[in-house]
């Protein structure tokens, strides 16, 4: 009795089930395709995260023209290097920005080294303000503080290796080069530019402009949210590896802190800050962008007198990822970007020296033309105008009209003489590398690890 009443039951359960799914077969009379084997999944569309450049990012910010050297003009610069956010490129190179000139301040040591050569300008440094990038769709306001250290650029390389050469051969192409420059002058782009600085040189007074290819660094002072780039864009941009050979890295990174041979020492701890990704050449993250190169100083000697200039000279043992470990790597300075102004020069082992500019020319000259004036024979008025090169227009001026070869005689070696102190008797020069300076490594890892995003 109790074996039938299980099946009754049974039976009922499995009339209920095939009534059930019945009804669900009959409510609609749409043809439904049969499930392919293995449909691919549908696309996962991830929302993109706006790139945000954070607060302390470095900006270096070039204008390509000259301007009028007062308050609240406005001017134009390019972005000299891009810039990358969380690994990826955000703002790309030669982006334009827009600033203002905010004040001047004024330049004691221009100011006395004009008057020593008659040149009463009241010289001043320009303080300037970049607060708007120039983007695609349209200019994204910026917090950044104002910047003091315009500088013409000069952008080193290291040469390849050179053999050994006699005095006479580094004389000569000493030579080589500072004709070079002066065949530049008159050659390179912007020539009308400089031949303006030239002739304001030679007045007592003129107006003050800044000068083409001048160049300002400066830090945001807050997070800069950028739009997000078009999908053409962001492919274009896409890091590509920066390799020097097969197991050589170029590595762009900005000094944590100001380095100068003048106070510098053998062994001093050198920091500098990746601000770019660096890719293998299978494409694979090797170096990624917050990582930090540690190093020293090999070898520093401080400017001295008689002309002798400083040197330095700095590697890298060590680079500290973001994740927290350490790599042991070889790396020397292989390029940096400098004021134009202190002429430096940077040889294949990496050391950084000024360019020698002592010349026993220019004070030969000026003394053999200084002499012209004593000389009775000729036209007084000629030989005064050519022997007085002091003080500019205003020393030929009065040794022309004072009638007195005594007195343009006095100018003329009065130039001579401070072309002689400026040439061989002045302190020589430091090397000096600001905070944010740009610098390029060269990279030799040692049993470096291949990085992969997100660790992955």
């Amino acid at each position: 009795m109790q074996s039938f009443a299980s099946c009754r039951f049974s039976f009922a359960l499995a009339a209920t089930a095939l009534a059930t799914a019945s009804l669900g077969g009959a409510q609609t009379l749409e043809h439904r395709a049969p499930a392919r084997p293995n449909a691919p999944a549908a696309p996962i569309v991830q929302a993109q995260e706006q790139p945000v450049l954070p607060q302390g990012t470095s900006l270096q910010v070039e204008v390509m023209r000259g301007y009028p050297m007062k308050a609240g003009e406005t001017i134009e610069g390019r972005l000299l290097h891009p810039i990358y956010a969380n690994g990826k490129l955000a703002v790309p190179e030669n982006t334009l920005l827009r600033g203002k000139v905010v004040a001047l301040e004024p330049d004691r040591k221009a100011r006395w080294h004009g008057r020593l050569l008659g040149d009463f300008t009241p010289f001043h440094t320009p303080e300037v303000q970049f607060d708007a990038l120039m983007l695609p769709n349209g200019p994204l306001a910026m917090a950044a503080p104002t910047a003091v250290d315009g500088a013409p650029v000069l952008r080193l390389s290291a040469p390849g290796v050179t053999p050994k050469r006699s005095l006479i051969a580094r004389e000569w192409t000493m030579v080589k080069h500072r004709l070079h420059d002066q065949v530049a002058f008159f050659t390179d782009p912007g020539r009308g530019e400089r031949a303006l600085q030239l002739l304001y040189h030679q007045l007592p007074y003129h107006p003050e402009r800044i000068a083409a290819h001048t160049a300002w660094s400066f830090e945001l002072s807050a997070p800069l949210e950028l739009p997000d780039p078009p999908p053409a864009a962001a492919q274009e941009t896409k890091p590509v590896p920066h390799t020097g050979g097969p197991e050589t890295w170029a590595v762009h990174a900005l000094l944590v802190r100001d380095l100068t041979s003048a106070t510098a020492k053998a062994g001093d701890p050198v920091q500098a800050l990746v601000v770019e990704p660096v890719y293998d050449m299978e494409k694979q993250l090797v170096v990624p962008q917050g990582s930090t190169l540690i190093g020293k100083v090999t070898s520093a000697k401080a400017a001295r007198s008689f002309g002798r200039n400083g040197k330095l000279r700095f590697t890298f043992q060590q680079v500290r990822f973001p994740e927290g470990f350490n790599r042991q790597v070889q790396g020397s300075l292989g390029g940096a970007s400098t004021e134009k102004s202190q002429e430096l020069t940077l040889d294949a082992e990496g050391t950084i020296t000024p360019r020698n500019q002592a010349s026993a020319i220019a004070p030969l000259l000026l003394t053999m033309l200084a002499g012209r004036a004593l000389d009775t024979d000729g036209n007084m008025t000629a030989q005064a105008g050519v022997a007085s090169n002091g003080f500019g227009l205003v020393g030929r001026f009065v040794g022309m009209s004072a009638g007195s070869r005594n007195l343009a005689a006095g100018i003329g070696f009065y130039a001579a003489g401070l072309s002689f102190y400026e040439n061989f008797l002045r302190s020589g020069r430091d090397v000096v590398f600001p905070k944010d300076t740009r610098i390029e490594i060269e990279t030799t890892p040692l049993r470096a690890p291949v990085l992969t995003p997100n660790g992955q």
